[in-house]
């Protein structure tokens, strides 16, 4: 059984890092353990190497505070130009694997306020009404009427990240 260090304690990403571990090695293939760590980079990261910074730094903290486990994996969202998405890194202690989601166009009105210091969890939340949105759905459940939401987009950037893991040509 692999012992996975999830740089989160949020509910949406460890669901998306759970169901990609289990698609690829298995129902039942993998202890999670969540913790919190810093990213090193602010609330809500602005553009591309940022974003990914932050997942590259969580991985390392995480790795630092758990060395001995066996793969690591970090999810951080940011914004890009007008559009949200996220990095997600994933180490053991032979390979890393990174991927970035699928991107949202966010609305004019929603995008000003997270460009002016807000992160985007509390505007989605006091725009949509849904507390703590961040930690559920997401802006990506509001805008695609339910048809994706922050964690199935996790989720497939979480199996693109692991491609190198499991497919030989890339050992």
């Amino acid at each position: 059984m692999y012992h996975v260090i999830c740089a989160t304690q949020n509910p949406a990403k460890i669901r998306a890092i759970l169901a990609a571990f289990e698609l690829i090695f298995g129902a039942g293939s993998c202890h999670i353990d969540a913790v919190s760590v810093e990213s090193g980079v602010p609330e809500q990261p602005i553009g591309n190497e940022e974003t990914r910074r932050g997942a590259r730094q969580r991985v390392e903290y995480a790795r630092n505070a758990s060395p001995d486990a066996d793969f690591w994996v970090a999810i951080e969202a940011g914004i890009d130009d007008a559009s949200t998405f996220s990095w997600v890194v994933i180490e053991n202690k032979h390979r890393c694997g990174e991927a970035r989601s699928a991107t949202l166009p966010l609305p004019k009105a929603i995008l000003e306020r997270v460009l002016a210091g807000e992160a985007l969890g509390p505007v989605m939340s006091e725009w949509s009404g849904i507390s703590e949105i961040g930690r559920k759905e997401g802006a990506i459940g509001v805008f695609t009427a339910g048809h994706l939401t922050r964690s199935s987009v996790y989720h497939q950037a979480v199996l693109l990240a692991l491609s190198p893991f499991h497919n030989a040509v890339y050992h």
